[in-house]
């Protein structure tokens, strides 16, 4: 029988707790028979003392089975259930696209994915901005709809993960949340809750990244690759550039409609391009759909060209609330912004740096981001044609083009963007978009 502040002073003390006694207080969590200021004073605790990977596997199995788990064995697939998840962007709509592209290769990616808070954009509230479409459903719809399209993308239930839930809501109050031992369990018990067979992570670096430095955005993702193979789930991690808008667009319909533009093959940004394919690529390799590069890149390539990617995301809207006529027509269940009108640089010159999340906090102004959990929500705003680094400005040419509602909230996100962009007179390279590639080892 163990004794939660005996628990506590162990980590106060620095020692490695065993894998029972991460147990019991996990399960204490989620019970609430450990009460909040005791697990406040154990995330404060391992803050500071950290935990090794076996605590750490530890602490992510206790997690993720402290509720409900998903298994997909009697759904009898054809083929292997793998997943995707990012610490987050601006303008990231990569889950969007893979998911369908990944489906049309014969792969089941049941995602449950986040909404944004702060400078991020979530997946659900660009989901939300599609007429009808319910990013909240039972577990019997949601499997139904992987089954038939290959991919479903919802929010998660109260059931998933609720001890990640409590703890992550006391890490919030405590400043706790910086903990790349506690991001990890908080990332994977949701992740595998879900009864993945592979996952692969896209670990963001850079000035709209959620970990500050390379080095931590290094860290988190050996941590995520090594505790998600350890607790039985092959994992693999890319570290990929947040420099600088991925996407043309930022914002929730506009970045749906990006979304249907790549899955229709038209031009679309090479940065996005190059990202998700990248990611979709490591996802066919770990979950054995592929046998190497060249044969994924090929599968990808003929998911998209052939049109079957669109099919598999068309089957998921309609299957989940959607009409079925979205993909051909967008603008029938899409919102449109009033004012849409360029932001230009104060001089002429080319674009040296972005910051990125004061783009992203441009979305926030207009109304299409969260400054707080339960804000809602304007869909229609937000910003398209963004430029890239080493772009030159000038009268003709805008930063962006955006999408308000209202002159007062256009104001307060130019002001963002003129922020956000450093200008001078030479050109500057494109950032590399894929820094690395780490591979978990089973």
């Amino acid at each position: 029988m163990f004794l939660a502040q005996e628990v506590i002073r162990s980590k106060r003390n620095g020692n490695k707790l065993s894998k029972a006694e991460i147990e019991f207080f996990v399960k204490g969590i989620s019970d609430n028979s450990i009460s909040e200021g005791q697990v406040a004073a154990f995330a404060m605790a391992t803050f500071f003392n950290d935990m090794d990977m076996d605590e750490r596997v530890a602490l992510t199995a206790a997690m993720r089975d402290s509720g409900d788990t998903i298994d997909w064995s009697q759904m009898h697939f054809d083929g292997p259930v793998v997943d995707k998840h990012s610490t987050g962007g601006v303008g990231d709509l990569t889950s969007l696209v893979l998911g369908p592209l990944v489906a049309a290769c014969g792969g089941y990616v049941p995602m449950i994915s986040g909404r944004g808070l702060g400078h991020t954009g979530g997946t659900l509230d660009k989901l939300d901005a599609i007429k009808g479409y319910q990013t909240e459903v039972s577990n019997a719809q949601f499997e139904k709809v992987v089954k038939q399209a290959g991919i479903a993308i919802i929010g998660q239930s109260a059931s998933l993960a609720p001890a990640d839930k409590r703890l992550y809501g006391i890490r919030d109050v405590t400043a706790t949340v910086d903990s790349i031992a506690m991001i990890t369990s908080s990332i994977l018990s949701k992740k595998l809750a879900a009864g993945l067979e592979s996952l692969v992570m896209d670990v963001k670096v850079g000035s709209g990244a959620f970990m500050p430095t390379m080095e931590q955005s290094i860290a988190l993702a050996e941590s995520i690759v090594g505790v998600g193979t350890g607790a039985g789930t092959p994992t693999n991690a890319l570290l990929t550039d947040m420099n600088q808008v991925l996407a043309s667009s930022a914002g929730n319909a506009v970045e749906i409609r990006e979304t249907l533009a790549f899955l229709k093959n038209e031009p679309v940004n090479p940065r996005l391009r190059e990202v998700t394919l990248a990611l979709a690529t490591q996802m066919l390799l770990i979950s054995g759909l592929a046998s190497d590069e060249q044969q994924a890149q090929a599968k990808l390539e003929q998911a998209l060209t052939s049109g079957k990617a669109l099919e598999q995301f068309a089957k998921m809207v309609t299957g989940l609330g959607g009409a079925t006529d979205f993909v051909e027509k967008p603008d029938l269940y899409l919102p449109q912004a009033k004012i849409i009108r360029p932001v230009y640089a104060q001089q002429a010159g080319f674009i040296q740096t972005m910051d990125t999340r004061a783009m992203g906090m441009a979305v926030v102004a207009l109304g299409g981001g969260r400054s707080h959990p339960s804000q809602s929500l304007d869909y229609s705003v937000g910003l398209t044609d963004i430029c890239s680094l080493g772009d030159k400005l000038d009268s003709h040419t805008p930063i962006a083009m955006v999408h308000a509602n209202s002159e007062d909230t256009f104001n307060a996100a130019q002001k963002s963007i003129l922020s956000a962009i450093q200008l001078g007179d030479s050109q500057v390279e494109q950032p590399t978009q894929v820094y690395q590639v780490i591979n978990g080892k089973a």
